[in-house]
């Protein structure tokens, strides 16, 4: 089932402009990112979403005191409740491949189940993540950032509902480093045409496959000790892929071992003749290797469906361990990499699609981990959903 919830919604008069205040998922965020967040403004949301403290430093006492920091910001108006129960509209506007383009969808509360009836994952989840994740639920007791979700699609009566709510102001928005422009609407009027939208639509995971895990496991562990709770359900943003299109960019492989030369393969002049050969229905990949000093490009033909990232991980890379991967989505950084840090070979993938992935799925696949790379993403601290009944601060402050 999908529910409005009542929301936690930074106060700018209080915290300060938007602007200082959110940031990427907790996984796109870099060191030195994170460091400039956290100057940014002592009430960034990676004080809480990246623990408060060293990254260094103890993990359980990190989470910890995010926790604690969460409770104090409630208490100080740092965020303020919505109140009544709502779903949030939430657009999106960025360029991609030189024209301006829209995703929009709503945020609201969807019911936790077991991977595979309603809830499709399409790509497998590592297990030191989901550790880390696990640990900071417990201590903040709250969803910071949204779990990124579509459905198949088009949905005109979505669409209406969208164009209605985002007719008014923004309650928030904001301008993120790329450029993408990310607004979001409280809409306490739309609660019951949302849920009744979404009573059968099957939703797959585009973004947030760790966090779900996560969800899934705490409310395992608090229904153990506390029976059924607001720990039953999981913040998502809902998206139609039909009617939206998303775009699904990669993440490229950087491999820190030597790896034989594929069979299939040419060799080409540079990255950028790499990245334009790159095909995904018919599947071509690319890869760099440093050998004797000498940075080399090929472009490589794999057998078998689409998405190319499944070919890639089965006919290259079926016996490498996961501690010898690195995921960027960057090409340039995989390529520097390789010439000039601690990679032996680079792998670059084509962009895929919605359909493409649905496809996947259908045919009974789990693609590898970091197979896709959904952009944008939702931005964390545009809405948080506390684990309190009304939304409003608890004895126990968080």
């Amino acid at each position: 089932m999908v529910t409005p919830f009542a929301g936690l919604l930074y106060e700018p008069s209080v915290a300060g402009s938007m602007e200082s205040l959110t940031a990427p998922p907790y996984d796109q965020v870099s060191p030195l990112e994170e460091r400039r967040y956290r100057e940014a403004s002592p009430f960034n949301v990676v004080h809480l979403d990246l623990g408060e403290g060293r990254r260094d430093g103890d993990p359980s006492e990190r989470h910890a005191r995010a926790g604690r920091l969460l409770g104090e910001w409630r208490r100080r108006g740092v965020l303020a409740s919505t109140g009544a129960a709502a779903v949030y509209p939430y657009e999106m506007r960025f360029v991609h491949d030189g024209s301006g383009r829209r995703v929009r969808g709503v945020i609201a509360a969807v019911d936790l189940e077991p991977w595979g009836g309603s809830i499709v994952p399409h790509e497998r989840t590592l297990l030191g993540p989901v550790e880390d994740r696990l640990e900071l639920l417990r201590s903040v007791h709250a969803n910071l950032s949204a779990i990124y979700a579509v459905f198949d699609g088009p949905s005109e009566e979505l669409r209406r509902l969208l164009d209605e709510a985002t007719r008014a102001p923004a309650a928030r928005r904001v301008a993120d480093e790329g450029g993408t422009v990310h607004s979001l609407w409280v809409a306490p009027e739309l609660g019951r045409e949302v849920t009744a939208l979404f009573a059968h639509a099957p939703l797959l995971i585009a973004d947030g496959h760790h966090r779900y895990a996560v969800a899934l496991a705490f409310r395992d562990e608090m229904r153990a000790s506390h029976g059924p709770g607001p720990w039953d359900q999981v913040m998502m943003l809902i998206v139609d892929g039909a009617a939206e299109d998303p775009p699904v960019l990669p993440f490229h492989r950087i491999v820190s071992r030597p790896l034989p030369p594929p069979a299939r393969s040419r060799r080409v002049r540079d990255l950028q003749e790499v990245l334009a050969g790159l095909r995904d229905e018919e599947p071509v990949v690319g890869m760099a290797e440093r050998s004797s000093g000498e940075l080399t490009h090929r472009l490589i033909e794999l057998d078998g469906p689409p998405p190319a990232v499944r070919a890639l991980h089965a006919q290259l890379l079926p016996e490498v361990t996961e501690d010898r991967i690195r995921y960027v989505p960057d090409a340039v950084e995989a390529e520097a990499s390789v010439r000039d840090t601690d990679g032996h070979v680079a792998y670059f993938l084509p962009a895929s699609t919605v359909a493409r992935i649905r496809s996947a799925i259908s045919a009974g696949q789990r693609l590898p981990e970091k197979s896709t790379y959904f952009w944008p993403k939702p931005r964390t601290g545009m809405i948080i959903r506390p684990h309190d009944p009304t939304g409003t601060h608890s004895a126990t402050g968080v």
